[in-house]
């Protein structure tokens, strides 16, 4: 329906919507906008998330987002780190259970993926790879142009990625038992870097 057909215009949503969820009001809200419809009500005290509000024939998906930071100490050159407590940890402290987690590493010279953490692979097989794709000896004209030794570093990050998306459900990241969350520090020397993940839904 438009919104010159008796809705409001999708800013008038928004604003309503956001209206819904700072007021802390769970009982429901009338206004000039709609009103909750009986079935898309929260119970007496119960939070918004993963509720809708409902106006006339139309449906309003309330989701969540909350934001998480923390700190990782690496070695540099190819340091691979394990993640995956922090990353938990931090979805855990939050209270969003269903949607999706964004593990983002700030900065160029580090990625960020999964894999089976252990000693062949955290020591000498990724490294080994990555040495034959972007070599440390290699020619790189960013380090011509700001006469660094980092240019491999962010090449191989580049390729790697900073962020990783993973479903969430029942507050649980359905990793393999063999399978977990890493950061690689690729620079050139000791880094201290910051992970934020991100959690949306409901």
């Amino acid at each position: 329906m438009a919104a010159g057909a008796g809705m409001p215009a999708p800013s008038a949503w928004a604003w309503h919507t956001t209206a819904l969820l700072t007021s802390g009001d769970t009982q429901g809200a009338t206004g000039s906008l709609g009103h909750w419809s009986a079935r898309c009500r929260p119970r007496p005290g119960e939070p918004l998330y993963g509720w809708r509000a409902c106006f006339g024939r139309s449906t309003l998906s309330v989701m969540a987002t909350e934001s998480h930071e923390f700190e990782v100490s690496t070695r540099g050159d190819n340091h691979v780190v394990n993640i995956s407590d922090e990353v938990a940890e931090a979805v855990d402290s939050g209270r969003i259970r269903d949607g999706i987690v964004a593990v983002f590493v700030i900065g160029s010279t580090a990625g960020i993926t999964t894999t089976e953490f252990e000693p062949g692979l955290v020591k000498r097989d990724l490294e080994a790879a990555f040495e034959g794709i972007a070599p440390k000896d290699g020619r790189y004209l960013h380090e011509e142009t700001w006469h660094d030794d980092n240019g491999h570093s962010h090449v191989r990050a580049s390729l790697l990625g900073p962020s990783l998306a993973l479903p969430l459900s029942d507050g649980a990241m359905p990793l393999g038992t063999w399978q977990q969350i890493i950061l690689i520090d690729f620079d050139t020397r000791p880094r201290s870097r910051r992970i934020v993940v991100q959690v949306v839904g409901d």
